[in-house]
């Protein structure tokens, strides 16, 4: 690398900041054991005890950033992966530290086969008016 300066315009964007690769906010870990519960559409919501999150310094700012969304209100997996601009896949390792530490929680979608069909509700309402 010369001296005049191109390698540091190479990895610094004076506009953006240094460059951050996904898989140093992951520690280079590409999964989670929990991850194979969060799908897109799993609810994360934080625990009413974390309060401050930014107090423990284990935490990384986006894992603290993931309490903060979560805390007025409960996002989904999707949700935060926008609002954070963040990789789907970090972002599933990032709830799945958060889960282990029992800072939020994940709430799932019902299955479709548990579902209740349709005409079953239908029939129901029809039994009612017949009453």
């Amino acid at each position: 690398m010369s001296g005049d300066g191109q390698g540091r315009s190479h990895w610094f964007d004076d506009d953006a900041g240094p460059v951050v690769r996904p898989y140093a906010m992951t520690r280079g870990r590409t999964s989670h054991a929990a991850q194979h519960r969060l799908d897109l559409i799993a609810v994360v919501v934080a625990e009413s005890y974390a309060d401050e999150p930014e107090a423990d310094h284990t935490l990384s700012p986006e894992h603290v950033d993931i309490v903060g969304l979560c805390r007025h209100t409960p996002q989904s997996v999707a949700e935060l992966a926008a609002g954070l601009d963040l990789p789907i896949g970090v972002v599933r390792v990032l709830i799945g530290d958060l889960v282990d530490e029992e800072l939020v929680h994940v709430t799932r979608p019902v299955p479709p086969a548990e579902l209740v069909d349709e005409s079953i509700l239908r029939d129901v309402i029809s039994g009612l008016r017949a009453l």
